[in-house]
């Protein structure tokens, strides 16, 4: 990443077809407070894992979508509304997911450790356009 930005992001595919992966064990090894890790491609686009603690940057995605779905813990998903420069947050806890169409400004929080799973395009660059 050409930035130096305070999270360890980790763009390489970790895991490749017919192959087991394990989130649990994963997140067991993470002590980085906001962990990025490329699982897996799947067609066009990659599944990550975050294992999260903090607060993430605002920023936006020119042209890609991005899914962030909550296995464990307590998630934030901070949006400007396209009407107003006014701030909408959504929680989602376990079980549950959200998406952020491109070109939307966002930021993420987890007030507590998380596990979250994010699936985009894998042309996406991480930290915003």
């Amino acid at each position: 990443m050409s930035q130096n930005y305070p999270y360890d992001t980790r763009l390489d595919v970790r895991f490749g077809p017919l192959e087991l992966i394990d989130v649990h064990a994963i997140a067991a090894t993470v002590d980085h407070p906001w962990f990025n890790q490329t699982l897996c491609e799947v067609n066009q686009a990659v599944v990550r894992l975050g294992v999260l603690q903090g607060e993430y940057h605002w920023h936006h995605h020119d042209v890609e979508d991005e899914l962030f779905f909550v296995l464990e813990g307590r998630f934030f998903v901070d949006v400007e509304t396209e009407s107003s420069s006014e701030i909408e947050s959504v929680e989602l806890g376990p079980g549950q997911g959200f998406v952020v169409p491109h070109g939307v400004r966002h930021r993420t929080r987890a007030p507590v450790r998380s596990l979250v799973l994010m699936v985009e395009p894998k042309t996406i660059v991480p930290t915003g356009s």
